[in-house]
């Protein structure tokens, strides 16, 4: 077949010749009929493209803004040699903004039977599971007048995992966990922790750890110190309702809060706890629960990977029963969640009481930063309007917060920066005073 194809391609291009030296109107038939022989001759010599077979290997999970490899090994079983441009399709947002997504574009020549590896670098800007499209292939003739063209699926997923800006706050707090734990000097008091010694009174010491029957047989008065207790129950909930799908900056406050959440479950693992995670809004939309420390990180980014809000109202006695079915016993609860007065007022306050008679409870909100720029202007008449928005903002904002406070909740309301380091050490604190 491919002598076959060359003969003819030869007669062509003499025919070609031929039509030139001809004159009038037979040279340019004859032109013609020689270029469409030639055209006809390149196809039938241009590889077929249904008889390739792909096969994919590379990575499948990479982190937000991380970059990923897939590689794509082309195998052409025929005897003709394979002159083709190959693109490898993925979704737009597997590519960094402004990059060159030609990067999926490649020329290859493959002789038969031969296989060759390509590999195309995705840098992803979104967050979830990214599917290969398609690979389509145009395959050429040697002279390059004619292409055979055709499209396969070779499935391959990449997971897009979170960014986890926060990790480098966790060897600081790390080394507060320590101090905390005992591995250094400081021990404290304070109801459910572990007994660890007597030791002399010392100005400042809480009254309430003076042991009286200890002082009554020694001439100084004694107190009792404690070691915090570990093998504690620490409840992740993301509610993945509308507000959550509100922007602070370039990410949704979803976001925000999958950090802060990942950074305080790597850190209470260190300390020993076993840490759960639920998101929900009106069902559940991700559960991790029975990790080890070595395998609760992954299982955390893994499960919140694919998670995105959803433009729903929360349910909040939902939530509540979902809490309550995931804690037998008195745990630490984190709910992730927005400070707007309605919402907190209108569903979350009537349950409130059901969740802080079993559970030490933290409420985690994601701020605006653009509000406090806001709320420092004053150098125009516009920028002084904004400022008065700002401030009646934060007062909203202060006296929800207030309100839950008084029922024995702790609130953490800080901007995407802060809100993760704020979390742990208010986690550190609750552990310091005992009340974990």
């Amino acid at each position: 077949m491919a002598l076959t194809g060359r003969t003819a391609l030869l007669s062509a291009l003499g025919a070609l010749f031929v039509g030139f030296v001809l004159p009038g109107w037979l040279g340019i038939l004859t032109v013609q009929l020689a270029l469409l022989i030639a055209i006809l001759c390149d196809l039938a010599l241009a590889a077929p493209v249904r008889k390739l077979h792909f096969t994919r290997t590379g990575d499948t999970t990479v982190r937000l803004t991380g970059e990923a490899r897939t590689h794509l090994t082309v195998t052409n079983p025929d005897r003709r040699i394979l002159r083709a441009q190959l693109r490898d399709a993925w979704p737009p947002s597997s590519y960094a903004p402004g990059s060159d997504i030609t990067a999926a574009r490649h020329t290859v020549r493959v002789p038969g039977p031969e296989r060759r590896r390509l590999t195309t670098v995705l840098r992803p800007t979104r967050r979830g599971d990214h599917h290969a499209v398609r690979v389509t292939v145009r395959s050429f003739g040697p002279l390059g007048l004619a292409a055979r063209q055709g499209s396969h699926d070779v499935p391959w997923s990449l997971r897009v995992l979170p960014p986890f800006t926060s990790r480098k706050h966790l060897p600081g707090k790390l080394a507060r966990l320590r101090e905390l734990d005992g591995r250094t000097s400081i021990l404290t008091r304070g109801e459910g922790t572990e007994f660890d010694s007597l030791r002399d009174y010392t100005p400042g010491d809480d009254t309430r750890s003076i042991d009286w029957r200890a002082t009554a047989r020694r001439q100084s008065v004694a107190v009792r110190t404690w070691r915090p207790e570990r093998d504690r129950r620490i409840l992740l909930v993301l509610e993945t309702g509308r507000t959550s799908a509100g922007r602070v900056g370039d990410v949704p406050r979803l976001d925000a809060s999958m950090d802060a959440a990942l950074l305080l479950g790597a850190l209470a693992a260190r300390a020993g706890d076993h840490v759960d995670l639920l998101a929900y809004d009106r069902r559940v939309r991700a559960s991790v629960q029975g990790k080890t420390a070595r395998d609760l990180l992954p299982a955390l980014t893994n499960a919140l990977a694919p998670l995105e809000p959803e433009l729903v109202e929360a349910d909040a006695r939902g939530l509540a029963a979902a809490i309550h079915r995931r804690t037998s016993r008195r745990s630490l609860v984190v709910l992730f969640t927005g400070l707007d007065s309605a919402p907190v007022e209108e569903a979350l306050l009537p349950v409130l009481p059901g969740l802080t008679k079993r559970n030490e409870l933290i409420v985690a909100a994601v701020a605006d930063p653009r509000i406090e720029e806001m709320a420092a202007g004053r150098h125009t008449p516009q920028a002084v309007y904004e400022a008065a928005a700002a401030e009646q903002t934060r007062a909203a904002r202060r006296r929800t917060a207030d309100r839950l406070r008084r029922h024995g909740i702790t609130v953490i309301d800080s901007t995407p920066s802060h809100l993760a380091p704020d979390l742990a050490d208010a986690y550190l604190a609750l552990k310091s005073a005992g009340r974990l």
